[in-house]
């Protein structure tokens, strides 16, 4: 992503924005009404978190069932377990007697662990499911922000938040939750059938069983701030790595790749330390955990050991209760085994929340129709601030006639991004006009207008998938001649047939295996395909050997005719287009008009020719 002018008054240029711009391309958009409104967060990230439970709850209340199923089982087969050995140690019952008692055991543990299994896994579906939603979510709500938000955002800690933060999520829903229920209940379920039996061992469990989720809580109280300043670093750190990645080539020609190491170098370091800060919090988290558990099942041992020795208890209860006491604890366990799960995803929601919040721009829904045509735009007094403070266009005007080619040029920073910015609705004007034959812009409903422009960005970007589908993005229902021909109008179809599979070759993302004038070429494909009146160009030729700059002027030459077309340039060649000239200089308009009045009028873009190859 690169940008048009200084840090304070940036416009993202469209080199990866094609990817968010849905009308261009005739992508779908996600529903958003199965996600809770981020507003619900107002309380903190685990009241958000909570508020999913409605949607799930069918799923999740099965899988506590489901695991209830399996706790009444064991208790069953603690019974049936402890009545045996009684029998046939105590009792001295023949083993004859005794096998089909035994064999009734078999069938316990095949269906308990069914129930366990299937308790997984319909918990697993509502977390994937979720994570799913939530994903598609994010995702559509950052296409609706837009590219100008997406430029001043970190790439990586967008990428964090969406994969990794989510994935933290569905752990919450798939396993943290239903733990917690069957945590609840299962003990109770134990401690049930011990009291009628054995009420001094109840009596025990009663007492150390809230010990557990009570220190749990302690220790919680004190990791959740942790969690949360790990996830922050963690963010950080995606972020400058990304960056870093991107921008490698660049920091490698200034010298700077050693000093940026460092710095990434001691960021890992400082989130390292801070991973080993919450590990130390959750293993001493464990220690207490395993030893209250332990404490509890040896003291009911002791108890029970003594009472039998004293005569005051009978082995079958004796050891119907110590087969169950560990089954009693064994939920409090798993519940120190997932509670990490509800640390990391309040940790992952802290961000997500960040994101939900950013306030969508509103979408010109006027009813103002426009026929397809070639049609004059002008802009009137145009005024816009990114951030408030500077100006990125300050009262620019100039038209751009019908069936012409008007480049736009300036030096970096004087506001060329943000005039496509703004006739392509990926920012608003604050104040002004952009009037379309003759008609308010604003009045004109957004669908309408982008589906009489066709955009070729600076660098196109090419999905995963085939040339075909490729090349018929704005225009799904294409057939394959509609696309060999518009191929052909942007010199692409010889290269396209020589690939393994013709336009069935499968790419990669971003064009893997082609050529950056070859994925040009696709780019102007899509755009003959589309057979717009409105063209918008963001240097095309940008990147681009000799030769594929030659293939993709012969192309651009026949595109332009008998359209509007919008260019941003600074390349001396590929102003041989321009018709009309307008240039641009802090967001003011300092020189316009047909191109050859003002290469010989001694005015700011004369001098600018005089500079040397480039413009700007």
């Amino acid at each position: 992503m690169g940008y048009d002018g200084d840090r304070t008054t940036r416009a993202p240029a469209m080199g990866m924005a094609n990817i968010m711009l849905t009308p261009f391309i005739g992508a779908s958009h996600y529903s958003m009404s199965a996600i809770p409104d981020a507003s619900v967060a107002t309380a903190g990230p685990e009241v958000w978190l909570k508020s999913f439970k409605p949607r799930l709850k069918r799923q999740l209340n099965m899988a506590v069932a489901l695991g209830l199923g399996a706790g009444l089982l064991l208790i069953g087969q603690a019974a049936l377990l402890a009545w045996v050995i009684d029998a046939g140690v105590m009792r001295h019952t023949p083993l004859a007697a005794l096998w089909p008692w035994l064999a009734a055991l078999l069938p316990i543990f095949i269906l308990r662990f069914a129930l366990v299994q299937a308790s997984e896994r319909v918990a697993f579906r509502a977390g994937a499911q979720l994570r799913q939603d939530l994903r598609a979510t994010l995702l559509a709500h950052v296409q609706r922000l837009g590219p100008v938000w997406i430029a001043v955002k970190s790439r990586g800690d967008l990428l964090n938040s969406i994969v990794n933060g989510v994935e933290a999520l569905e752990g919450y829903y798939a396993r943290y939750l239903p733990t917690m229920s069957i945590t609840a209940l299962a003990p109770l379920m134990v401690l049930v059938a011990v009291l009628p039996v054995d009420w001094i061992s109840g009596i025990v469990l009663l007492i150390t069983g809230p010990l557990i989720p009570l220190f749990m809580w302690l220790i919680g109280k004190g990791t959740e701030e942790l969690n949360q300043r790990q996830w922050r670093k963690l963010a950080y750190l995606a972020g400058r790595l990304l960056d870093t990645l991107q921008g490698l080539t660049t920091l490698k020609l200034f010298g700077a790749s050693k000093r940026e190491a460092d710095v990434v170098a001691q960021v890992s370091d400082d989130y390292r330390t801070s991973t080993m800060q919450v590990l130390r919090v959750a293993f001493l988290s464990s220690v207490v955990l395993e030893f209250l558990a332990t404490a509890g099942i040896a003291l009911v041992a002791v108890l029970i050991g003594f009472r039998l020795l004293w005569g005051e208890l009978h082995f079958l209860p004796g050891f119907f209760v110590l087969v169950l006491v560990p089954e009693f604890y064994a939920p409090l366990r798993n519940m120190g085994a997932v509670y990490h799960l509800r640390m990391d995803a309040i940790g992952a929601s802290e961000r997500i929340l960040q994101i939900l919040a950013e306030p969508i721009p509103a979408r010109r829904n006027g009813l103002a129709s426009l026929p397809r045509v070639a049609h004059p735009i002008r802009f009137d007094e145009v005024f816009l601030s990114y951030d408030g403070k500077h100006e990125a266009l300050a009262g620019c005007s100039f038209e751009v006639p019908a069936n012409s080619v008007t480049a736009v040029v300036g030096v970096s920073g004087a506001g060329k991004s943000t005039v496509l910015n703004v006739l392509l609705g990926f920012a608003r004007a604050q104040r002004g006009r952009i009037l379309v034959s003759d008609v308010d812009l604003a009045e004109v409903n957004e669908d309408t207008w982008l589906a009489q422009l066709a955009w070729v960005p600076q660098r196109a970007h090419v999905f995963a998938g085939s040339v075909a589908d490729n090349i018929r993005l704005g225009k799904p229902d294409a057939s394959l001649d509609d696309i060999v021909a518009c191929a052909r109008a942007a010199q692409a179809d010889a290269f396209i047939r020589a690939l393994p599979h013709s336009y069935d070759t499968m790419l990669g993302e971003r064009g893997a295996g082609l050529s950056g004038g070859q994925v040009q070429r696709i780019a102007l494909a899509r755009a003959f395909l589309k057979d717009a009146p409105v063209l918008v160009l963001d240097e095309p030729t940008a990147h681009l050997d000799a030769q594929s700059q030659r293939d993709v002027m012969d192309a651009l030459a026949v595109l332009a005719r008998g359209r509007t077309v919008l260019m941003l340039t600074h390349r001396l060649h590929t102003l041989a287009l321009a018709d009309h000239v307008v240039v641009l200089d802090a967001g003011r308009v300092v020189d316009a008009g047909p191109q050859d009045r003002l290469a010989h009028a001694g005015g700011a873009f004369a001098r600018m020719l005089q500079t040397g190859a480039e413009v700007a």
